[in-house]
Formats: C-alpha cells, structure tokens, sequence
C-alpha cells in the first residue's frame, strides 16, 4: 500500500472578460513611483529587508513602475529628494521602535510634493514587518481604485521536504520571508486551509497508515479525522467549510469521495477502475479533477449527484494538478519528454465557455497551481535548476513573480 500510494503521490505531482483572452499591456504608461526611508530605528541591514519587502510588493499589485534605488529622507520635509521630483508618486515612510518593543510604521504618499494618502501600522514583533509591507501595498491598491488584492494579506501553508521521509509543515507569507514551522517530524504533506479565516488545516501523516488530521492553529490542538489504506489526500474544501473533497484508496483504487464534517462520514464520488484524484470545486455542487480515463491524465468535471462526467481539456497528452475559479481552470501539463533529462511542465488557464488555452508559465517545472479566493490571481510552485520556489501569476496583468525557497523542496502547499 505505501508503495502505491509512492506512485499516486507522484502522479498528482506530474501531472466580466475572458481571462484566457483578456491580458492587459500597458508596462510604458503605469505611473511611475519611488520610496523614501526615513526611518528613525533599527540597523540598515532591517532597514534595507523593509525596503526591498515594499518594492516587491508594489511591484507584483502591478500598477506603478518602481523605483529600485533606496534613498534616504526626512519624514517631515516638505518636498521630495532631488532624485524622485520627476516621479508620478513617492511613498515616503517612517519606521520607529516603541518601548514595547514593537514595530511602528508610518506612510505618506506624495504626488507632486502633496500629500494624497496616509496610514500607520503597528506589529509587536519586528520579525512580523512583511505583513505590514503587504498591508501598505493593498491600501495602496485600494486608495488608486485598483481591484482589490486581499490575497496578498493571505497565508501560506506548505509542506517542505527536508529528508528521507521527513517533510515540515510551514505557515508563511506570500514571498517566504516569514516562516513559521508549526508541524515538524515525520512525513506529513498536503495541507489545506479549512476555511477562509486560516484557523486550523487538514494534513495527511504517512507515519503510519495514511492519516488525514486537523489542527485548530488557536489551540494548536490536532485531532485524527479518518484513515485509509493507500492514499489518502484532502485536496479541496467547500467555501462554507462544510465539506472536503478527498482521494481515498480504501480497497487500493483511489476515487474521490466528500467527507461531510459536521457527520463525519463520506460518499463515494467516482467509481472508475483507473486513477481518479486531486478534485476541485468549481461551484456547491460541481467539481473538477485528474482522471487516467483516455489511458493518461487529464482533466474532467462532475456535478455531484449524478454520474455525468466531461473532458475539459484537448490539449496535451498529460495534464494534471489542476484548480478551479468558477469557468475558469489552471492545469500543469507536461510539454516535453525527455528520457535524460528534466522534462518541462508548464500551466495552462482554459475557461468552459470558450476554447482558447492560455499558457501561463514558459520553463522548468510549474506545478500545484491554485487561485486566490477571488480569481485575481494564481499561485504555484516552481522547480527548476535545483531551486525551488513559490510562484504569483497576475492574470490580468501576464505577469509572474518568482519567490525562491531557502532550503528544502516544496512537496505541496494552500493559499
């Protein structure tokens, strides 16, 4: 049974406008901004973290040219520096320690010299600053009348191999400059949200028998939910949190079933004598997922109740990991096949209503994609020369961002 469950894990792991179409061009005419430091606390080697924290997020809300350059100011001067009279816009901030030890940040954003916006922000730790980095980014967003970006003030989770059979769940930002490891020991992977507040997560434990447990992250209390022989994934949870999709492999042939939390009990979904996994809502009552039903996997949607199943995508000869925003679809599939050397996976985004496929990613290994709540935007994990890395693709801007992992491999991971 680990033996089988080896080979699933590596099969899921190979394998208003339309946004397929719709990609907006307009690197040249983005308005142009620039930071000003002019912090009162703490050493230049924070000072330069903080920086470099905001110029990566004002770049990937996708709606300035920003200036790289850190610069030095006086929080109180009038005017802006020499260097930043010609921009559109410069963010000028202040950065002080209270007596408690807390991180205070103060911003003010100038256009030509006068003061548009301000805020400030407080975290009591000073390890905490990429969530007062992301925080000034989206108000800035919502302050230029932008779609909002409340993903960017979402967490993380993933699951990092760091040995033979040992992995480490970790709870992050969107760039991994703050992680925090919060399950270690063993070999536990695939973890998921279990609503959109972030309170707990579901996790498989292959110490033993295939286990799917819950950990409430308040009481840091972790309760075992349900065993199976095989596989056993948590690969989507309801929006109410209601109901997860699971692949179990209870008599060794993995399906996908729905796991009521309220009951505890679950129903089997599919029943077909091949590989069915890694299911997806698309909507209360409809899902997709990975299915070897053409003789290689490829992707399908079910209503639930019924036994109507359809093909989604025609392209490819091995498609997988897929995730669901309503119409819209993100796929990994395989794009080469080399015998000795890595083969290249790219993902791919298809809408139901039309028949246009837009490839999203261009080298090395993209896989496990997963939309923001809102559809905004797309985060994957990336494999390639050795590095491994979280990846956000701004749909609307066709822009992709790249945030390496420090040490270990990304087996799997949540938004």
């Amino acid at each position: 049974m680990k033996i089988l469950f080896s080979l699933l894990i590596t099969f899921i792991l190979s394998f208003a406008s339309d946004a397929t179409i719709d990609v907006i061009k307009k690197v040249d005419s983005l308005p142009s901004l620039a930071l000003e430091d002019a912090s009162i606390s703490y050493d230049d080697t924070f000072k330069l973290q903080v920086f470099k924290s905001l110029v990566a997020d004002l770049n990937v809300i996708s709606i300035f040219n920003v200036d790289r350059h850190h610069r030095i100011a006086n929080y109180n001067d009038t005017n802006v520096l020499v260097e930043n009279k010609d921009q559109n816009y410069v963010l000028r901030y202040m950065m002080r320690e209270d007596d408690k030890g807390a991180l205070n940040i103060s911003i003010k954003l100038l256009n030509k010299n006068e003061e548009v916006f301000s805020k400030s922000y407080k975290v009591s730790k000073q390890k905490l600053y990429v969530f007062i980095s992301h925080a000034i980014a989206y108000d800035i967003n919502e302050f230029m009348g932008e779609p909002s970006v409340e993903w960017m003030k979402r967490k993380v989770i993933f699951s990092r191999i760091v040995g033979p059979k040992q992995s480490e769940i970790v709870i992050s930002d969107y760039t991994l400059r703050y992680q925090h490891v919060i399950i270690k020991g063993g070999f536990n992977v695939f973890p998921k949200w279990a609503d959109k507040r972030q309170k707990g997560f579901y996790y498989t434990s292959l110490d033993a028998k295939p286990t799917l447990k819950y950990v409430d992250i308040t009481t840091a209390k972790i309760d075992s939910l349900i065993s199976s022989d095989g596989m056993l994934v948590c690969s989507d949870v309801s929006t109410d949190g209601k109901t997860l999709l699971l692949t179990m492999a209870p008599k060794g042939q993995p399906d996908i079933y729905t796991y009521n939390v309220d009951s505890k009990k679950y129903k089997r979904v599919t029943k077909y004598r091949g590989i069915d996994v890694n299911a997806q809502f698309m909507s209360r009552d409809k899902i997709v997922f990975i299915s070897s039903r053409l003789g290689y996997p490829n992707v399908f949607s079910k209503k639930l109740g019924t036994n109507e199943v359809e093909q989604l995508v025609y392209y490819g000869k091995n498609n997988s990991a897929c995730s669901a925003h309503g119409e819209y679809v993100v796929y990994k599939a395989r794009e080469s096949s080399n015998s000795f050397s890595e083969n290249t996976f790219n993902l791919h985004l298809i809408s139901t209503k039309s028949d246009f496929i837009r490839r999203l990613t261009a080298t090395g290994i993209n896989e496990f994609p997963r939309f923001s709540k809102d559809g905004d935007a797309i985060i994957f994990i990336k494999n390639y020369k050795n590095q491994s890395s979280i990846g956000i693709i701004r749909l609307k801007y066709n822009k992709n961002y790249l945030f390496p992992l420090r040490y270990g491999r990304v087996q799997s991971m949540d938004w």
